[in-house]
């Protein structure tokens, strides 16, 4: 019979897990969202990185709580995709959540605007999980090629090419998008 560790809120060392690791509960999610590419599978992985992050959190020495966090989300992810391998996964993104509002938007901006952020979106999730994962971490998450380095455990350069190769990637993707967005655009 296993038995349950109950963790009394008041206790301090509950008080530093909240205070450490919650505050990083959108970054959590944002990076298992973009690994998983499915809103509900990346809540089941930020829950199980959260279960895993306080049973180790007596063992956390570093002053980097988002990273040491990140990192465990990063390898929860690998477990579930490897888990997942054979099914095929398929990401439901709210594009008004990825859409820049301005004060009163034409309704021609305002599509525009959808159509480039799921341009962005589809391009992102094409990338291969190894690229996708830098680019998120950098460019959504804005850590430092230092952190993404401790998150991922890639030496830095590795870090800076794998970042090129991406946006390298993103960037030839985008280009044979952009005759689609001028056809809705002008036809």
């Amino acid at each position: 019979m296993t038995s349950l560790r109950v963790i009394d809120c008041q206790k301090p060392e509950a008080m530093n897990f909240e205070e450490a690791v919650l505050p990083h509960l959108n970054a959590a999610y944002n990076l298992a969202r973009w690994l998983t590419r499915n809103e509900d599978d990346a809540q089941d992985v930020v829950q199980e990185a959260y279960l895993r992050a306080l049973k180790f959190f007596g063992g956390f020495r570093g002053s980097d709580a988002r990273a040491w966090l990140l990192t465990i989300v990063r390898n929860t992810c690998y477990t579930w995709v490897k888990r997942k391998r054979s099914s095929h996964i398929s990401c439901d993104l709210d594009e008004a959540a990825y859409a820049k509002e301005s004060d009163a938007p034409d309704p021609e901006t305002v599509q525009m605007m959808k159509v480039r952020s799921q341009m962005v979106t589809e391009a992102i999730e094409e990338l291969p999980l190894e690229f996708r994962e830098v680019v998120v971490l950098r460019e959504v998450e804005e850590l430092s090629y230092k952190e993404i380095a401790a998150v991922t455990g890639i030496p830095i350069g590795t870090v800076m090419s794998r970042l090129a190769r991406a946006r390298k990637r993103l960037l030839v993707s985008l280009r044979e998008r952009l005759p689609v967005i001028q056809r809705k655009r002008f036809g």
